[in-house]
């Protein structure tokens, strides 16, 4: 008789029941009944019993962490009665690989030890419970069993049969190394291009065939790699899915250590390989990305007005000496620097008080938006010529001469390009940004800094040789209408800075606050060419006019006038993600805002392309957006759980991935795809698949 055949045979037969174990309940592939150590309740505050489950040929379940795939045993035992509590234990799990994914699970039979803890002793138990199972093979199967077992009150004897059950199945459930003699010495990251955990473990007896799993709540890793050494193994295991690996250190993780017959469970935090020998060994490494995140910034889109004032300065001062030209980059640097350190001061207070920080959050802010507008609306009309002269520094600290050969206007240029820059997202930030996020304040200031030294590095490059500036053409007629172009990038800038206020608040606001700001310039550029008794007059009806509509803004946000998105997107909603993916669903997350300028980038040039937005629409792909524009504790609270403090962040959850593929900030169609693709891996028994993408509702429509 086959092992199938001999599992449907059992089903049918009445088993010799002992007054210790419950009636079978049975599937098509699974049966299982409960089963207890004594026969009777005597005075036993706690009486041992287990959850025995007999699996068909070729069906497997889950254990309490199931890996890649599939979902673990789940019990209710609400209906007991006379049962304060039931404790259940995990016998250590088979690993079972199939292209590249991994779960851990049981075959044929198991025994998972259960301790119930008796409300009133010496009076029967009912224990009763419902239990939501899944069982694979070929397909997944997800199935529920009620169980019962009735203990009668009177003298506790001991039931052989199923109390040598439980016993072997105990055996097998993971200790703490004093029994099996297996210890976990240290667990710690190497954090680089192929993250990996090390793990040393101990050994009182030569392991035959080791094989460890590590849980944790945000990362998953992959099998280990196996080094035996003197008293032990060390193994390796790659960080496969995540957060960033350089925030792993100070997590807690369990790893369970398995060989033949032993097994042993540790729980502790991850270290660092770096931490291991310094503090500053772990930290320089992510100085030197945020030094060339600094560096990259300089050629993304925010930066431009800045670069364009400092190009119309550089052309300005061929011919001077070099120690001026020396002296005025110099304090361009100063300012990069110093406004730097003053960002990561104010987000160091903000952590201390509790409150959640990120990269680029006071663009958050519509009062932010206001000022940034004015001074780039400045800036343009200074480039076009519209007025020669210093305003009063109380206002504008010298704007009106940016450029030129003040000391506060060239210090003003490298704040401003500092305030500018921090809604860009550049390779290397990110990771250097939630390393120092997921730190102190000590790390922060280190991180910026190096962030203000990258920024800075073109002025300090024209400082260390001002020879460069001769490189450049002579100046002429031709500079006139470079400038023109600058200004209208200028202004094309303000209006971006005042359709992400349109987005916070209104659009009328934001029209009406453009307006104020373009009278109260053209007032100032007229006042400089009337007699000056009238100039009071003439700039204070403007002003009060930017006044009257700034308050509103500031007051609080209004009803935002949003564009429909060229892709159907969902609301945000984390708590619906394992739902979906365990639907076998593909969600794709976009963590984006109006005033990231690298979120718009990905979203023109990669996610609203043909080939990628079809994959997103596809029927089993629920594309989930999270609007960041305005302060949001939801949205701040899942970048941080993945330790992520800045946008663009986009992750791919599926039954492939349950626990998220991070993607890159500067996003590709090949690597959205890829992601898609193995987040849609589902595994089926022997096989592994991918969840085909079907058309779309609309596209069935048509």
């Amino acid at each position: 008789m086959s092992a199938a055949a001999g599992f449907l045979a059992g089903l049918l037969i009445p088993s010799l029941a002992a007054a210790a174990a419950g009636s079978w309940a049975a599937e098509d592939a699974i049966r299982g009944r409960l089963v207890a150590s004594v026969d009777a309740t005597g005075q036993l505050e706690r009486i041992p019993a287990g959850l025995h489950l007999e699996l068909a040929d070729g069906w497997k379940t889950y254990w309490r962490s199931p890996g890649d795939a599939g979902t673990p045993p789940t019990i209710d035992w609400s209906a007991s009665g006379n049962v304060a509590g039931v404790r259940m234990q995990w016998p250590a799990p088979h690993r079972f690989s199939l292209f590249g994914i991994d779960t851990f699970g049981y075959t044929d039979e198991v025994v998972f030890p259960l301790e119930l803890e008796v409300e009133r002793p010496g009076e029967p138990v009912a224990l009763r419970g419902t239990a939501d199972i899944l069982v694979c093979s070929d397909v997944c199967v997800p199935t529920t069993l009620s169980l019962s077992l009735d203990l009668p009150p009177g003298t506790a004897g001991i039931d052989p049969a199923a109390a040598g059950l439980i016993a072997r199945y105990r055996a097998r459930v993971p200790d703490d190394g004093r029994s099996s003699g297996i210890s976990v010495q240290g667990a710690a990251v190497r954090a680089g291009d192929d993250p990996r955990l090390v793990v040393d473990v101990a050994s009182t007896t030569l392991l035959q065939s080791p094989d460890l799993i590590v849980e944790s709540e945000r990362w998953s890793f992959g099998p280990p790699v196996v080094d035996r050494v003197a008293g032990g193994l060390r193994a390796e295991l790659p960080i496969v899915s995540g957060p960033d690996a350089v925030t792993l250190p100070g997590e807690p993780v369990t790893i369970t250590v398995l060989d033949e017959t032993l097994a042993a469970e540790h729980r502790l935090t991850a270290a660092s390989l770096a931490r291991s020998s310094s503090w500053t060994a772990e930290l320089l490494p992510m100085i030197a990305l945020g030094l060339l995140g600094g560096l990259i910034l300089n050629l993304m889109p925010c930066v431009l007005p800045v670069l364009s004032l400092k190009l119309m300065s550089v052309l300005g001062q061929q011919g001077r000496e070099h120690r001026q030209i020396r002296v005025g980059f110099l304090v361009t640097a100063v300012g990069v620097l110093t406004s730097m350190l003053a960002l990561a001061g104010i987000l160091v207070g903000l952590r201390l008080a509790g409150a959640e920080i990120g990269w680029g959050m006071q663009f958050q802010q519509p009062l932010f938006l206001i000022v940034m507008s004015a001074a780039v609306i400045i800036f343009a009309a200074n480039m076009a010529g519209a007025f020669e002269f210093r305003l009063p520094a109380a206002i504008a600290t010298r704007m009106g001469q940016a450029g030129g050969d003040g000391m506060a206007g060239h210090f003003a240029t490298g704040a401003f390009a500092t305030l500018l820059a921090t809604p860009c997202s550049a390779p290397f930030l990110g990771t250097a940004i939630g390393f120092a996020f997921a730190r102190g304040p000590l790390e922060i200031l280190a991180i910026f800094a190096s962030l203000g030294l990258g920024l800075s590095l073109p002025y300090l490059a024209v400082a260390l040789f001002p020879g460069l500036v001769e490189l450049l053409p002579r100046p002429g007629r031709w500079m006139a209408k470079l400038r023109l172009i600058l200004a209208a990038a200028l202004a094309a800038t303000a209006v971006w800075l005042l359709t992400i206020l349109a987005a916070q608040t209104s659009a009328v606001l934001a029209l009406g606050i453009g307006t104020a700001l373009t009278a109260a310039v053209a007032a100032v550029a007229v006042a400089a060419r009337v007699q000056r008794r009238y100039r009071p007059a003439l700039v204070a009806i403007p002003l009060l006019l930017v006044a009257g509509t700034v308050l509103p803004a500031v007051s609080g946000p209004g009803t935002a006038v949003r564009s429909a998105p060229g892709l159907h997107w969902s609301a945000f909603d984390e708590a619906a993600i394992p739902r979906l993916v365990a639907e076998g669903r593909t969600v794709f997350v976009d963590v984006t805002a109006d005033w990231c300028i690298t979120c718009i980038a990905n979203k023109s040039l990669v996610l609203e392309q043909p080939e990628v937005a079809s994959a997103l629409r596809a029927g089993t792909v629920v594309a989930m957006q999270a609007d960041w524009t305005n302060p949001d504790p939801r949205i701040a609270g899942f970048l941080a759980r993945h330790d992520r403090y800045g946008i663009p962040f986009n992750i791919v959850y599926g039954p492939g991935a349950p626990r998220g593929i991070v993607l890159p900030e500067l996003l590709t169609a090949e690597r959205v795809l890829t992601a898609l693709d193995t987040a849609g891996a589902v595994e089926r028994g022997g096989d592994v698949v991918a969840v085909e993408r079907g058309p779309s509702p609309s596209e069935e429509a048509r």
